[in-house]
């Protein structure tokens, strides 16, 4: 699907991209990719110390991810494919990022779902583990009982320090939003084939409005004080008909918890 796009920032290593680097910690969207929160509004990160963005040697944040252990954080795959865990830091506690606050933590591993090709066929998954060990909270992974948090009309939040726009600037400040899981017919409507009911979950307005968007990839949709979901894809940001698309948690439990 050549509209359907991963919700990630890519550092790149373009003229333009260095001058912008340089200027700020916004990141440009290579053409190849699409989620920051769309119709968001600022959160607290104290509220949610749990959300955590990766971001390159240099600073540079490309995507989100959530702290679920001392040392673990769940990201998605195609955040780290083809990273190294010497080019990739975890930064938690710093809402603005522009600041130093919080703490810029190494990676020692990455570990990708060993069935992931690309995040349309599902598996979009991601476990690094960390050089140095973050308080709580943690948030708890939703397991195979978990159906209610994702039936339809159940409210998520979704997180992110991503674009406000397709293809516009990244967010200085963690943004924060609300949208409901949709049924998985009406995600299959929007997708077809590409969406894979055992391995994703929906979420957004019919008429669009609210979403994820690029640099937020790997970052947390949240439900019944559990993480649900992990932003993995979708056509565009904030589309009228077609919703964000993320990893199913509870499906990967068993894979994710033997990383911990």
């Amino acid at each position: 699907m050549a509209a359907t796009l991963h919700r990630l920032v890519r550092a790149t290593i373009t003229t333009i991209v260095t001058l912008l680097a340089a200027l700020s910690t916004v990141s440009v969207a290579s053409a190849d990719v699409s989620p920051m929160i769309v119709g968001g509004t600022r959160a607290n990160i104290n509220d949610y110390k749990y959300t955590v963005y990766l971001a390159s040697t240099s600073g540079s944040q490309f995507c989100g991810g959530t702290l679920v252990k001392a040392n673990k954080v769940v990201t998605a795959a195609h955040c780290t494919v083809g990273r190294t865990a010497a080019s990739t830091r975890v930064v938690w506690g710093r809402e603005d990022k522009q600041s130093s606050a919080g703490t810029v933590a190494s990676v020692s591993s990455i570990w990708i779902h060993p069935s992931y090709t690309t995040a349309t066929r599902g598996f979009d998954v991601s476990v690094l583990t960390l050089s140095t060990n973050l308080p709580a909270p943690y948030l708890p992974l939703a397991t195979t009982a978990d159906t209610a948090l994702y039936a339809a009309g159940t409210q998520a939040t979704i997180l992110g320090w991503g674009t406000t726009s397709s293809g516009g600037s990244a967010s200085r400040y963690l943004l924060k939003a609300t949208v409901p899981v949709t049924s998985d017919a009406t995600c299959s409507t929007a997708y077809g084939t590409s969406f894979v009911a055992s391995a994703m979950v929906c979420a957004g307005y019919p008429n669009g409005g609210t979403d994820t968007c690029q640099g937020d990839s790997g970052g947390p949709m949240i439900a019944g004080g559990k993480l649900i979901g992990d932003t993995s894809w979708g056509r565009g940001c904030a589309l009228a008909g077609y919703p964000g698309v993320y990893g199913r948690i509870a499906t990967y439990n068993a894979a994710i918890t033997a990383q911990l």
